[in-house]
């Protein structure tokens, strides 16, 4: 009888769950968009960048990484607009977790080519190609295979985070399905509901990334 129950007000509230639905896959989308090309410039600038360069951007690195999701995100929320830098909720949250994605992106770009051998770096130049034409033909081809597996796992680890959004006033799925229950009070079959939801959403990204793996594997 309450699962019954539960699925007519998932029904009845259907526009507005989707709406939280859409907002969540739109916000883990740009943010995992943006975080990944931030994080390959972080990743080029520990790999190959000068010692000064190297170091701030180690510092950015660690920063991000050791700082919650939460206060990142209450930070960029708050903080910015203390310096005049005036963000909307939706705008901070995706800046955020942008910040967040890119720091994790940019140790597995790091930990890829350093692991591709260096006398690849030292062919490519002695056949003539400049320090981007090595990267983008011969490194990067090599690292994407590399970096592919831990990529998607910080692409569900983003997905989840934006849960959090909701802390700032971003009405997501979670906050979307939280404004259910107040009406409702049937709080574990829809807790329920959104878990099953984002179960769904990193199912499907994990299936896709092992699908692009297979597909750019080097046939043994």
């Amino acid at each position: 009888m309450e699962i019954a129950q539960a699925l007519e007000v998932i029904w009845a509230a259907r526009w507005a769950l989707l709406a939280g639905l859409g907002n969540t896959i739109l916000i883990s989308v740009l943010s995992i968009l943006m975080g990944t090309a931030l994080g390959l410039v972080v990743g080029l600038i520990l790999t190959y960048g000068n010692p000064v360069l190297r170091f701030v951007v180690r510092l950015y690195s660690d920063f991000l990484r050791g700082t919650p999701v939460f206060v990142l995100i209450l930070a960029c929320f708050y903080i910015l607009s203390v310096v005049d830098i005036q963000l909307s909720a939706y705008e901070a949250g995706i800046f955020a977790l942008t910040l967040f994605c890119s720091s994790h992106v940019g140790e597995i770009v790091l930990g890829a080519l350093k692991a591709i051998p260096k006398g690849q770096t030292e062919a490519a130049k002695s056949v003539g190609l400049t320090f981007f034409g090595t990267f983008f033909s011969v490194l990067l081809p090599q690292a994407l295979r590399m970096i592919l597996p831990t990529w998607v796992t910080t692409a569900t680890e983003i997905v989840k985070a934006s849960t959090l959004l909701s802390v700032i006033g971003v009405v997501e799925l979670l906050l979307g399905v939280q404004q259910v229950i107040a009406r409702t009070f049937l709080s574990l079959e829809l807790y329920f509901f959104a878990g099953f939801v984002f179960f769904l959403l990193n199912f499907a990204i994990e299936k896709a990334g092992r699908f692009v793996e297979r597909k750019v594997a080097i046939p043994s």
